[in-house]
């Protein structure tokens, strides 16, 4: 079933009695790493297999959302190795420009100082000290958690490489003509002084104010409402439908703008929804995206009336203050006047805040550098369509199209000093020069030559990560061999921003290559109640607790346990804590079957020499396998991680090895076959294992085996082997197992206890299983004096039983009869409800459902406990 090509020394059947995680991982991990079993090569004739991480921030630290798609990253590329792909698996970090900068201001603010008391040039150096010194932990903690990640490629987005990439792909861009610089409406974050993008903008419903305001005198006015009376400073107009009667005879006129010495005009705009509020909106082109676009069609002056710390600059009673205090101040000042018509407070809206500070983010014309996202968003999204890319699950390909097809052209410019610095310059008389890499700028300072002083967003850079990583813009070995990577295994939370960026840019940059093959999303992950994990609630968890006290396997299992395609994850303690049992339960079955005679030595032998039970669990063994691959490929790894569990504890260690006892006790030739099936059943399993657990099962394989590392294994191939016949007799023992362990139960009798028995078998097949039906079952021969006292009739048997003895008959027949009253009570009970039609008319569906349900529960109860009181012998 394998073909294990590695050097194997003889095996050792020793192993410590418990599992201890703490002690295996982290040195297991280092010699995987130290023997080079991670590193990819570009020679290799071996057919490329690529993935490229989603680089984490410099600032960053695991948190189970980098564990959840790491965990399954690895176990794709793992598998894959295993396959006999050459597998890269490139690592790296993102220098994540506001949320670095933040961490260094906070720093020199420690020492009383801002980046200003230092200067640009020192404060970027400062910057690169403290991401020696302190950035990067999280991939010490990938390693924790086994990512079998080439480290020797790792990569950084402001190292060398990636800086030439960002300079080439920008000059290429803006000769182009797809980077221009304008001034629009962009989020402007007044704490981190920096347009920020959309995704660095979280949304949350805040208590503000509505207040609605009279604009205008007499039959010449109109009433406007808004939240943010401070921007009325900067009103140029007032916008109404074009269809709408009742202010159709103001359109084209000027009316008096409370509180200043202005008049603006009431233009007719069809953005505006006539049955919103009163239908009139006040136009800020400045201070608003949506009256930008009004002020671009009508024409309308831009009037920006705060600085970028949100004081307002205008109008001389309010100048100086705050925007909040502003606000307040304004709506004081329009209530003297009488011009407040109503107040709603509070009143609940979204309102938009910085991600790395929490404050408010302004909505501000600024001028700002864009990339014009027309025609290669056309192309992103045409290699989906076209197949060149698949989106899986499928059905969130419409959330992707959504957003490719109307995307807005992207502000990539920022107001930081740590970042990609955007490589254009300004001459003396005006000139604007684009300067690539290796090219030298046009002038210096003393000549009048200045570079603009902004940064590149973050995501400029890491849209380029699926090449730039691999040596472009230089046609590298690596290039050449590993692009376009395979899969691009990402959150759907990501799609619209990092996503169809790299599509865009990839694209773009390599000739119409698509940077992936495969976008696999996944979910997010949460609580074990649904919620979304988060700092501020008390459900958050650092995955590290979990892995010190479970072990890194255990955590890694829940991970892949719980990620069905593109669905949110729920994850709790308890969970980790069954994994955790899962691996112990490898690890202990494992070591019993080592100790009784479990071996890969010599072929397997063949199958007549087989008993069925062997037959049997090759069987399952190799349908495991073929369920395993074809979830792989389909990215279903909450399935295949439930069918090796099911496998393993199931079939392998509760009835393989349980049905098998009998024939290693005995020993002989039975004993060598079934300990040679066992050894081969174990080294296929551990394989099918190790993406998902490598810590353990490496450990197990090659004690079992004597190879060098599960790591550099080959992937177990499904034989076709398949035994029908097998499959069914041990059915068949199994149903004879399980009812007499269930009326076991129900009469009380502990787990040990033994009991005399009469087995009658129905055929062959189950003859020869009896021995081992006796020893699961804790069934004594009959011995004399045996009296059957309760006999089971199963399918293909007869189980007699004496139960003298060990039950108090007559005691367990009045319980037996006391709950089936019960039972017919409740059964009647349902009847007389669901017949009478006066209540079926009234009652909801749900309340009638529900007593359906409890009519069936009491119809199953009385059956059984009929059941029950037929085996029971007689008083």
């Amino acid at each position: 079933m394998t073909e294990n090509t590695q050097q194997q020394t003889a095996p050792t059947t020793e192993l410590p009695t418990t599992y201890a995680p703490a002690e295996v991982e982290g040195p297991l991990y280092e010699r995987w790493v130290e023997r080079g079993y991670f590193e990819a090569d570009a020679k290799s004739e071996k057919p490329p297999y690529t993935i490229v991480i989603p680089p984490p921030n410099v600032t960053g630290a695991l948190h189970l959302g980098h564990a959840f798609q790491v965990t399954l990253m690895d176990a794709l590329t793992r598998r894959k190795r295993m396959q006999g792909f050459e597998t890269l698996w490139l690592p790296g970090m993102d220098h994540a420009g506001i949320a670095t900068q933040n961490k260094v201001e906070q720093q020199l603010a420690e020492e009383g100082k801002s980046r200003h008391d230092l200067g640009r040039d020192e404060f970027v150096e400062r910057v690169w000290q403290w991401k020696d010194e302190y950035g990067g932990r999280i991939l010490g903690q990938l390693r924790r958690l086994g990512a079998g990640l080439d480290w020797s490629r790792e990569r950084f987005t402001m190292d060398e490489g990636l800086s030439k990439a960002v300079q080439k792909i920008f000059k290429d861009l803006y000769e182009d003509g797809l980077i221009y610089r304008a001034e629009r409406i962009i989020n402007w974050c007044p704490r981190c002084l920096t347009a920020i993008s959309d995704i660095e903008v979280e949304y949350q419903d805040d208590a503000g104010e509505l207040v609605s305001i009279r604009y205008g005198e007499g039959d010449d006015s109109l009433v406007v409402a808004t939240t943010r009376a401070e921007t009325m400073l900067g009103d140029t107009a007032v916008a109404v439908h074009p269809d709408d009667e009742r202010y159709r005879h103001l359109v084209g006129k000027q009316i008096k703008l409370p509180l200043t010495d202005r008049t603006i005009p009431v233009v007719a705009d069809t953005h505006v929804d006539p049955e919103f509020g009163t239908g009139a909106v006040k136009v800020t082109p400045a201070h608003d995206p949506n009256d930008f676009e009004i002020g671009r069609r009508h024409e309308l002056p831009s009037l920006t009336v705060m600085d970028e710390h949100g004081v307002i600059t205008v109008h001389g009673p309010f100048l100086g203050l705050d925007r909040f205090e502003a606000r307040s101040a304004i709506v004081g000042a329009l209530k003297e006047q009488g011009r407040i018509v109503s107040e709603k407070r509070p009143y609940m809206h979204s309102v938009g805040h910085c991600s790395r500070c929490k404050t408010t983010v302004e909505p501000r014309l600024s001028m700002q550098w864009w990339v014009k996202v027309g025609p290669l968003a056309q192309a992103a999204g045409d290699a989906v369509r076209d197949g060149s890319v698949e989106i899986h699950p499928k059905e969130l390909s419409r959330r992707y199209f959504d957003w490719v097809d109307n995307m807005h052209d992207w502000c990539i410019s920022r107001q930081l000093w740590w970042g990609h610095r955007i490589p254009i310059w300004y001459g003396p008389e005006g000139q604007v020069v684009c300067v690539g890499p290796d090219e030298q700028p046009p002038g210096t300072e003393a000549e009048g030559w200045t570079q603009d002083p902004d940064v590149l967003d973050t995501w400029f850079s890491s849209g380029l990560w699926p090449f730039s990583t691999l040596g472009w813009p230089e046609k590298t070995p690596d290039l050449a061999k590993f692009y376009s990577t395979d899969v691009l295994l990402t959150g759907h939370d990501i799609i619209f921003f990092w996503v169809a960026r790299m599509m865009m840019f990839g694209l773009y940059a390599m000739d119409g290559e698509v940077p992936f093959k495969t976008v696999a999303l996944t979910g997010l992950v949460r609580d074990e109640f649904g919620k979304k994990m988060s700092k501020s609630n008390p459900n958050a968890v650092d995955p590290l607790d979990w892995m010190d006290a479970y072990g890194s396997d255990a955590v890694r299992f829940t991970l892949a346990n719980g990620a069905n395609p593109g669905a949110d994850v729920p994850i709790g303690e308890d969970w980790v804590k069954a994994s955790r049992n899962f691996a112990n339960k490898i690890w202990n079955a494992t070591r019993f079957a080592l100790m009784n005679g479990a071996t890969i030595e010599g072929p397997l032998p063949d199958a007549s020499e087989m008993s069925a039970t062997d037959r049997w669990i090759l069987s399952r063994l190799n349908e495991t396998v073929a369920q395993v691959d074809a979830y792989y490929e389909d990215f279903q790894f909450a399935k295949l991680s439930e069918s090796l569990y099911h496998f393993a504890w199931d079939e392998v260690f509760a009835w393989y090895v349980e049905l098998s006892k009998t024939t290693f006790f005995a020993g002989g030739e039975g004993a060598k076959v079934s300990g040679r099936v066992l050894g081969e059943v174990l080294d296929v399993m551990l394989r099918l294992l190790h993406p998902i657990v490598p810590f353990v099962t490496d450990t197990l394989w090659t004690t079992l085996t004597g190879g060098e590392s599960l790591v550099i294994a080959d992937w177990p191939k499904d034989s076709g082997f398949r035994d029908e016949a097998a499959e069914k007799e041990i059915e068949l023992v199994q149903r004879v197992v399980t009812e007499v362990r269930r009326f076991r139960k129900e009469q009380g009798l502990q787990d040990a206890q033994k009991v005399p028995a009469r087995l009658t078998l129905d055929g062959t097949p189950l003859v020869a299983h009896e021995a081992a039906i006796r020893q699961i079952l804790r069934l004594q021969p009959e011995g004399e004096g045996f009296a059957a006292t309760a006999t089971l009739p199963v399918v293909g048997a007869t189980v007699a039983l004496d139960l003298s003895g060990t039950i108090d008959v007559a005691a367990e027949r009045k319980r037996l009869a006391k709950d089936l009253a019960a039972a017919e009570k409740e059964k009647a009970q349902a009847e007389a409800k669901l017949g009478n039609e006066a209540f079926l008319a009234k009652a909801p569906d749900n309340v009638v459902d529900k007593i359906k349900g409890r009519l069936a529960k009491a119809d199953e109860d009385i059956a059984r406990i009929q059941s029950q009181l037929t085996a029971l012998p007689q008083a």
